[in-house]
């Protein structure tokens, strides 16, 4: 594992700020397994992530000083660490599809997607919620609620998937996911603590919130989907062979990440939802323990 960790906790909330600064430069091209379908279905997954982070990161920042939050110390520590983590996120899978872009696969264009058609999404949301009274900064922290939701489940699923584990055979690569996987475990409540101290806990609330999640679902599958196709189109390996292993190991019913993650998807539709209902708490115990935290 190439990368060091310094790890800081002066917020004082229940979870740490870990730094990391990875070495991409011996990471191989198809860094999974030797396949280009399932790199690029991830590498297509890391283009997502730098300016959603940044949203999420935005959004909750821009309603920290909010009444119903402003003298809460405990949610404003979690609050911090929450904004440390997400910041070193974006840096490192920043890193990463810089260090993908040097072996000729475009990733810059897909974080510009990724970045026109969030801002795209969050406009014409604003619209339908706008007779709702719903501000621009209340239409990005609901849809940071739900992302966060996603990105906690496929995180905790990639923690229990171990077709998908094995598959990932370089250290810094694997190193990375893992680390990811777990901080955003520890900070998966923080987003919806903060949406309910705004908006309570009410039907309106609830609608919103898995309203997002469905239109939020809906661009991700859309945007992920085509940038790994693009990816494999513009590498000339998009063919039934690497096609069949993103089947197989993202959708298929036995190992497919993403079909894992829909018991808990659909958790979030549950009235009295609380994304702490879904134990992790010996799962992240038994992987810190593994990745040395």
């Amino acid at each position: 594992m190439n990368a060091k960790v310094n790890i800081s906790n002066r917020a004082g909330a229940s979870f740490p700020v870990r730094r990391m600064n990875f070495d991409f430069d011996q990471v191989p091209e198809y860094w999974m397994n030797g396949s280009a379908g399932l790199t690029h279905f991830m590498t297509g997954l890391s283009a997502l992530f730098p300016d959603g982070e940044k949203l999420f990161i935005d959004a909750v920042r821009a309603v920290r000083y909010y009444p119903a939050i402003k003298d809460n110390e405990e949610l404003q520590k979690e609050i911090s660490a929450f904004i440390g983590q997400e910041a070193m996120h974006t840096q490192e899978h920043v890193n990463f599809n810089a260090s993908a872009q040097k072996y000729g696969h475009d990733v810059r264009t897909l974080e510009r997607i990724t970045g026109r058609y969030i801002q795209f999404a969050l406009s014409n949301f604003s619209k339908v919620v706008k007779p709702f009274g719903m501000t621009r900064e209340m239409v990005n922290l609901t849809a940071t609620t739900a992302l966060e939701h996603f990105t906690a489940t496929i995180a905790s699923e990639l923690l229990r998937n171990p077709h998908i584990q094995d598959l990932m055979t370089d250290d810094t690569m694997s190193y990375m996911w893992f680390w990811h996987a777990v901080e955003e475990n520890e900070h998966k409540a923080v987003a919806y603590d903060v949406y309910e101290a705004v908006f309570g806990k009410g039907l309106k609330a609830y609608s919103l919130r898995t309203s997002a999640l469905v239109f939020a679902m809906a661009l991700i599958f859309i945007l992920q989907s085509y940038f790994t196709l693009r990816l494999l189109q513009q590498d000339k390996k998009l063919n039934f062979k690497e096609l069949a292993m993103i089947y197989k190991y993202g959708y298929s019913p036995s190992k497919g990440i993403i079909t894992g993650m829909a018991g808990e998807m659909l958790a979030y539709f549950k009235p009295g939802f609380h994304p702490n209902d879904l134990d992790t708490v010996q799962l992240l115990k038994d992987w810190k323990a593994k990745l040395g935290f």
